[in-house]
């Protein structure tokens, strides 16, 4: 029996459309209709469709004669043309997974339910890269407790704010349209976020499922960016606060003030370290817009809701909203620290002050913002010195023994590589060194990117604190080539990010350097 309307949305999208509408139609007896909605598109997006709606009568065109400006207009077209007793949404440049349809039908019939929400795959192209969205909620093997349950409304699951997406849920129409639960109209960016506000506003009935229901393309490189990823335009991040601020409001709206709270929280600990993050990549201007309207945001947050957001989102939030902090204070001291305190995990650098900072004591072990720094020294063995920082106390307390250090390569599956050193106390801190082949980290005819991380160990306990390595002090980026004894040429390059975080880049220099751009290889040799 035909039960669901897939509401597909589109503008100048010729290259993607069709792929995205033979996922859906191949989802198979369940598609009642595909109703693709054209956003006055001005290239062939009307041709290359024409081949499909004469083939299958469940392909519908439905196209606007204005251009809206955004997404949300064209979604909720869809959401009044729909005919079926279900909806879902899916964007011209994404793709429904086999078998989507048919696990959240399923599942939305046997629970009676108004929402079924499943797995979302980011996938990064063209490497084919795959992560979950929101893993604590939908990845059952990261320990997400929520698929199998049913809910009346998410009251008691605030931490389901942190799911902002509308396209990986089966929705019963009819409770859309009597709960009048649209998408901000016009040029509205990120209107998911006020959508799924809405939704959550009026308490529905939700169904959770890990089975994976829509994979999410992630196109770095393309000519025309999605809007998640123009965060280099100061206008996205006001975009962003004036979705958040829909969010808070519907909420308030509704009475649901708890969620108004959790709101907030989940801002402070997820978008406002996402931009904090990329602000060294930033212009001074971009910055000095950025944090006045981020001050102007957060300073007008409720306490509740700050002290729902973890130790550093407030500490950020402090030096944020600090009286007479008016600009950004420059250095490693000021903006510096912020970023850092922003990394995954946080962390918090030296130079420390007498006196701890507020909230440091709330931290257990396996969060403290511990700083762990390293020099690189590469050769036909790469060799990492290591140093430890205390943390006004907190370490020397728990007595560390030892580092364990962890290279994992970039989109791969692969275990990482592990070496272990025992930790020397010296000075204020401690050091260890650790070792390992330069031709361990190669990997033939690709350039292969490592990330590295560390795990303190502490004597006489198995709890343990995770920490990103960090370039030290002096540490610069380095490039250069290693000659193997076998004579094959490895291109090294030690690199730093925006953060300061430690990265190794290896290529052969045979077969990867093919993978390498002409100018990158350049100036990897130094030349």
């Amino acid at each position: 029996m035909t039960r669901v309307s897939v509401v597909v949305i589109t503008y100048n999208d010729a290259e993607h459309v069709t792929t995205a509408v033979e996922s859906a139609l191949a989802q198979g007896d369940a598609i009642g209709e595909v109703i693709v909605v054209d956003d006055r598109s001005t290239d062939t997006t009307t041709d290359v469709l024409a081949p499909l709606l004469a083939a299958d009568p469940r392909l519908r065109l439905l196209p606007r004669t204005t251009n809206s400006g955004g997404c949300g207009t064209p979604r909720n077209d869809g959401i009044g043309a729909a005919t079926c007793p279900y909806l879902l949404f899916l964007d011209s440049d994404d793709v429904l997974p086999p078998g989507a349809v048919d696990a959240l039908l399923e599942i939305a019939e046997r629970q009676r339910a108004d929402v079924t929400a499943g797995r979302a795959i980011r996938r990064e192209l063209p490497g084919r890269r795959d992560t979950v969205w929101a893993p604590d909620l939908y990845d059952t093997a990261a320990g997400a407790t929520l698929p199998g349950t049913v809910l009346q409304g998410i009251a008691d699951h605030p931490e389901l704010l942190w799911d902002t997406l509308s396209v990986n849920k089966l929705y019963r129409t009819a409770f859309l349209r009597d709960r009048r639960i649209t998408f901000p109209d016009g040029a509205f960016h990120y209107e998911d976020f006020v959508f799924t506000a809405r939704l959550y506003a009026a308490a529905p009935r939700i169904a959770f499922t890990d089975a994976p229901v829509y994979i999410w393309h992630v196109r770095r490189q393309a000519t025309r960016l999605s809007i998640s990823l123009r965060r280099a335009d100061i206008a996205n991040w006001r975009h962003r606060i004036a979705a958040h601020r829909g969010v808070v409001d519907t909420l308030q709206d509704a009475g649901a003030y708890g969620l108004a709270e959790a709101a907030q929280a989940k801002f402070l600990d997820y978008d406002l370290p996402m931009y904090v993050r990329e602000l060294p990549q930033r212009t001074p201007e971009y910055v000095r817009e950025w944090w006045r309207s981020t001050r102007d945001y957060v300073g007008g947050f409720d306490r509740e809701g700050i002290a729902l957001a973890s130790v550093p989102a407030r500490w950020t939030v402090r030096a944020l909203t600090a009286p007479g902090a008016d600009e950004p204070e420059p250095g490693v001291a000021g903006l510096g620290r912020l970023v850092e305190l922003a990394a995954r995990p946080p962390r918090l650098i030296p130079p420390y002050g007498t006196l701890p900072p507020p909230e440091l004591a709330e931290l257990g072990t396996a969060e403290l913002p511990v700083t762990v720094d390293a020099r690189v020294h590469t050769g036909p063995h790469t060799r990492l010195d290591l140093r430890v920082h205390e943390l006004y106390g907190r370490l020397v307390a728990l007595h560390p023994v030892a580092v364990r250090v962890e290279l994992t390569e970039r989109g791969s599956a692969k275990p990482a590589i592990s070496l272990e050193a025992p930790l020397v106390g010296e000075g204020d801190g401690w050091t260890a060194v650790v070792r390992l082949n330069t031709g361990d980290l190669a990997r033939g005819g690709r350039l292969a990117v490592w990330h590295i991380r560390a795990e303190l160990r502490y004597a006489g306990t198995g709890e343990r604190t995770p920490v990103e390595v960090r370039a030290a002090n002096g540490q610069e980026v380095r490039r250069g080539a290693v000659v193997r004894p076998t004579g094959q040429v490895l291109l090294v390059q030690t690199h730093i990010t925006a953060g300061r975080a430690l990265i190794l880049r290896v290529a052969d220099g045979v077969q990867g350097a093919r993978r390498v751009a002409g100018g990158r290889l350049r100036r990897m040799l130094g030349r």
